[in-house]
């Protein structure tokens, strides 16, 4: 989840302390629509455009880490990742399909071996040139378990790197992967002489190879950046320049972009979408972003899957998402989002049922239940959690809310000492692919499972991991979906960790001042390829 940053500590903790907070972040999910990977952008979207003008952004979260692309989680960060730096493949902001980037062309995998030729004449923002050794080097420390970085969590079918030439390397992988072009997209390439000489000063200011490089960041202001007039990849900046202002305050971002100060806004709150919508264009993306409910599935009762599925059954989602989100939202009809691309309804679809729920902690043998409710102080969960206490009071199920910072609630989850938990979640700024939006929450090699719901040890998390193992190893499309669909089924039926909703994110931008702007299903703003209509 994305909330201002993601805590990174030891490779063991990466995940668990990732989903700890609300910023990636804050989120990436489904696309939008089928937009092209290689889209014409404002260029060929028809009107005059200024290539001298200054793109002007409404963040909402504060610049609270660093850019190093190794380490950094923040929600800002990565976002303005994504305009000055590169991998070898990058995927479209919008349709997230790969595209080749840093690469002269789409790698070419055979195997267990991947091949990537570098861009002719690459430069890094200092004016270096790109070199394979570069890539190596960029490669290695993400891999290098002293370095625990998230990002290796991402690839770990990526066994070695090496160098063919100056300008070709050869990525190994320890087995065939169906999804290894879309994976590599997480490993941004990063100059080694920079980085080896003032890692810090990279960290502040990084130098890439991307359409626009960074002038300044400074916390709870702005962030400036100027067009890299040495960049010669697929996506050139369309404007001289971008300011993105820093505006953690709902109502300062909303002012900024209907005053005009801004160009565009992320986050727009879900009470002013409406309003707001009177002066510029307001469009909601739904994404895998979600809400969900986890359960200590090693305290009693909730070992008992019955019981699970009985607070699931109790929740009124049509209230909570028409009253509570104000329509911003859709109630889990499975693992994925019915946009996503390899969505299938689960077997297992929970809807409101209190008859039903009541029967189930019966035949449980549960009555007279006391819960404390965990949950995070974001602030669209603290908008719906006097409902789901509501619901869970009706059960039958004394609820005491405790609501806190990400991080302090996640101290309580993995000591153990909780039994249910509500938060946000969506590591799909990270990738689209079911792999990985599945792996995050229910890969064997994260803490997920042996220290928050407490589940590994059961027949039903081995399927899951057999499955999702099998599903990579196919060429087969249609063989993998099948497998995928297993797993959500079981998920739905037993997971101890699953959506209530999936939200949708909110953004406003002035149609009448950028050219071929489009909101994205995860926290962030992408202005790739958007210019300043003149």
């Amino acid at each position: 989840m994305l909330k201002e940053t993601l805590h990174v500590e030891t490779s063991r903790r990466v995940f668990l302390q990732a989903a700890g907070a609300a910023g990636i972040i804050a989120t990436l999910a489904a696309c939008s629509g089928p937009a092209s990977t290689n889209k014409p952008g404002a260029e060929a979207s028809g009107g005059a455009v200024d290539e001298n003008a200054t793109i002007e952004a409404g963040i909402s979260y504060a610049l609270s880490t660093g850019f190093d692309p190794m380490t950094t989680t923040g929600a800002v960060t990565v976002a303005a990742n994504w305009h000055i730096l590169e991998g070898l493949v990058e995927l479209d902001p919008v349709s997230r399909e790969p595209y080749a980037a840093l690469a002269a062309d789409l790698p070419e995998v055979d195997g267990t071996k991947v091949t990537a030729a570098l861009r002719k004449d690459a430069v890094f923002h200092d004016g270096s040139p790109v070199t394979a050794d570069d890539v190596v080097f960029s490669f290695q420390r993400v891999l290098d378990p002293a370095n625990a970085s998230l990002y290796a969590t991402f690839i770990p079918f990526v066994s070695g790197i090496t160098k063919v030439d100056d300008q070709t390397v050869e990525i190994s992988l320890s087995q065939p992967f169906s999804l290894a072009l879309e994976r590599l997209s997480v490993v941004k390439i990063v100059p080694k002489a920079i980085v080896e000489a003032d890692q810090a000063a990279f960290d502040a200011l990084p130098t890439g190879t991307g359409p626009y490089k960074i002038t300044s960041a400074k916390k709870d202001d702005k962030i400036t950046f100027e067009r890299n007039d040495a960049y010669n990849g697929p996506r050139p900046a369309l404007a001289a320049a971008m300011t993105w202002n820093l505006l953690s305050d709902a109502a300062a971002r909303v002012t900024a972009v209907q005053s005009g100060r801004v160009q565009a806004i992320e986050d727009v709150p879900y009470i002013d979408v409406a309003s707001l919508s009177k002066d510029v264009h307001v469009e909601s993306v739904q994404s895998f972003g979600q809400l969900f409910m986890m359960f200590n599935a090693a305290a009693k009762p909730f070992d008992d899957v019955r019981v699970r599925q009985a607070f699931r059954y109790a929740i009124d989602y049509d209230k909570l998402v028409d009253v509570g989100m104000l329509g911003q939202a859709a109630a889990a009809t499975s693992y994925l989002q019915k946009e996503h691309p390899s969505y299938q309804k689960a077997s297992t679809v929970y809807s409101y049922d209190l008859d039903k729920a009541k029967s189930l902690l019966a035949d449980a043998g549960v009555k007279d239940l006391s819960i404390e409710l965990i949950a995070t102080d974001t602030s669209w969960v603290k908008d719906v959690l006097p409902l789901i206490k509501e619901d869970l009071d009706a059960l039958g199920v004394k609820t005491t809310l405790n609501v806190n910072q990400s991080g302090a609630q996640y101290k309580i989850v993995d000591s153990g000492a909780y039994t249910v938990m509500v938060a946000p979640g969506d590591p799909s700024v990270f990738g689209n692919d079911a792999d990985l939006l599945l792996r995050w929450w229910y890969g064997a090699a994260t803490p997920w499972p042996t220290q928050r719901y407490r589940w590994a040890d059961s027949e039903g998390f081995a399927e899951i991991t057999r499955l999702l193992d099998s599903a990579v190893a196919t060429a087969d499309a249609a063989e993998q979906k099948q497998l995928w669909g297993q797993a959500f089924d079981i998920i739905a039926e037993e997971g101890p960790v699953y959506p209530l909703v999936h939200r949708k994110l909110p953004t406003a931008w002035d149609d009448d001042a950028l050219a071929a702007f489009e909101p994205l299903a995860f926290t962030g703003l992408s202005f790739i390829d958007v210019a300043r209509k003149g």
